[in-house]
């Protein structure tokens, strides 16, 4: 019977180590999983990239805008850090902007709607420039 309790107990503690190691682990890495973009310093560890094309922590900072038919989404770049900048709203179409983020941040989003459609743009920063990573269209419900 002692022996049974004791194989109960380390089964326990073990198995109470491998949740907080679990737990420990999606809490760390979470954000990066979720997210497109690199997390702080991650282009500039690429070796295979060549030397001249990975931003300087304190290199210059490049813009760009990401436009279509709902407007523009003007995007600054400073090392691996993405800046919403300003957007613009093709309102002579209709469009108009349901929400924007400023970062800085890994990448950040802009929404646009007029009023039966919704586009979602996420921009990350790639080398040190405003890349889309992803463009979400979707069409709204009636209300």
């Amino acid at each position: 019977m002692r022996r049974r309790m004791l194989l109960v107990g380390l089964w326990a503690a073990t198995t109470v180590v491998a949740v907080l190691v679990g737990v420990f682990a999606v809490s760390t890495v979470g954000a990066t999983i979720r997210d497109r973009g690199p997390v702080g310093d991650e282009v500039a560890r690429d070796v295979s990239a060549p030397s001249a094309s990975v931003p300087e922590p304190d290199g210059p900072a490049v813009s760009d805008e990401i436009s279509g038919e709902w407007g523009a989404f003007v995007v600054e770049c400073r090392d691996t850090w993405a800046y919403g900048v300003g957007v613009r709203p093709a309102e002579d179409a209709g469009w108009r902007i349901v929400s924007w983020e400023k970062g800085p941040d890994d990448d950040v989003d802009a929404v646009f709607s007029d009023g039966r459609n919704s586009v979602d743009l996420e921009v990350f920063c790639n080398r040190g420039r405003p890349t889309l990573a992803e463009l979400e269209r979707n069409t709204l419900g009636e209300d």
